[in-house]
């Protein structure tokens, strides 16, 4: 008996080393599954704290961690995580109202996005009050605005338009989740033009993306941005939308570019085409969002697309530590027309501008 018993125990770590879970990208084994993955790092960010921008506001990159670990939580049913997300959020009603981000701006507007998302998995319509000015504001132009500010407005852009890569998910997914929630279209319509403007003024042949019209250098998580950026607009953008032709083909170049420049490991580097920087793992996470989106909605190549992102994935998932922190992520970056300066940005490790991407990933890779 002692002899069967110890054999048991002997095999079943081995024969959970080969558990795997099936997904678009194909069969992952244990350790690298989207539900190991995806569990480890919401459950870190319950117990994380505020980072918050300018030292007074909800930040950007709590607010898409945030965001993934909520849409992890719902597409894997697990209510106790959602109660303890929706828990943390609960006193920015209350002692942390300060803490809410003011409109004027797309690296805070763009916080709106997070209760539109509680919003449609609580269904309460407070998330839905404080959500949706966030979307508006973008448009309304202040009456304090500066003479370009208004010369974007007046073209139909948002006055908050800078030509960043990084605006091309700030804005988008604020106003995709406003057309989510309210169905109407105008949200999405001006999201659509707004990414063509960055497209026209951005993209260079080789389908990767200037980091600003006076910064010719293919940041990592900048183009990162406009990658998912444009998976996510392209998910909900109506077929017959006049720019969702110029924003596939614009998708479609910057995907196949970005095969070019995939390292060794499957991922891709601080400045994307430079074989001798280093690889970094936010950049590398929203490359593989959109290429597994992509894949799932049929806008590439399976085969050729699946690879890459499954090489990719097993590639990333190597960079989160036992406690859940993703490493080698680079620290906030302004704009600067500097090689050296993008060669020279600290790597953090548990950044919520990596820990947000890879929840993406895992959400894109169980969604049905």
């Amino acid at each position: 008996m002692f002899k069967k018993t110890l054999l048991l125990l002997l095999l079943v770590p081995f024969q959970l080393l080969f558990a795997q879970t099936n997904t678009v990208i194909g069969k992952l084994p244990k350790g690298y599954t989207p539900e190991e993955v995806g569990r480890k790092l919401a459950y870190r960010f319950v117990d994380g704290k505020h980072l918050l921008h300018a030292g007074k506001w909800i930040s950007y990159p709590e607010t898409f961690n945030w965001s993934g670990a909520l849409k992890f939580a719902a597409v894997t049913e697990d209510n106790e995580l959602i109660k303890l997300l929706q828990d943390k959020f609960e006193s920015l009603f209350t002692t942390e109202k300060k803490l809410l981000p003011i409109k004027n701006h797309v690296d805070l507007n763009m916080f709106g996005s997070l209760p539109l998302d509680l919003y449609q998995i609580t269904k309460e319509q407070r998330y839905y009050d404080l959500g949706l000015p966030y979307a508006d504001t973008q448009w309304e132009l202040p009456e304090n605005a500066k003479p370009q500010e208004k010369e974007w407005h007046d073209k139909g852009y948002s006055w908050q338009t800078r030509l960043w890569i990084d605006d091309m998910y700030m804005i988008t997914i604020v106003q995709t989740q406003a057309y989510k929630v309210t169905g109407d279209l105008k949200y999405i319509e001006r999201s659509a033009k707004e990414m063509v403007l960055y497209l026209d003024e951005l993209q260079r042949p080789n389908g990767l993306f200037y980091h600003a019209p006076d910064v010719p250098f293919y940041w990592g998580r900048g183009n990162g941005w406009m990658a998912a950026g444009m998976a996510e607009l392209l998910r909900y953008l109506p077929e017959d939308n006049e720019n969702r032709a110029r924003i596939m083909e614009g998708y479609r170049t910057m995907m196949k570019g970005l095969l070019a420049y995939q390292n060794e490991e499957g991922m891709w580097n601080q400045l994307i085409d430079k074989p001798d920087c280093w690889t970094e793992t936010s950049g590398t996470a929203m490359f593989t969002y959109a290429f597994i989106m992509g894949v799932k909605n049929g806008w590439l190549d399976k085969k050729t697309y699946a690879r890459a992102a499954r090489k990719a994935w097993m590639g990333m998932v190597n960079y989160i530590a036992r406690d859940g922190a993703v490493r080698d992520t680079c620290t906030g970056t302004n704009k600067k027309n500097s090689e050296k300066y993008y060669y020279d940005r600290a790597r953090h490790s548990g950044d919520y501008h990596g820990q947000a991407p890879y929840l993406w990933c895992t959400v894109a890779l169980l969604e049905k």
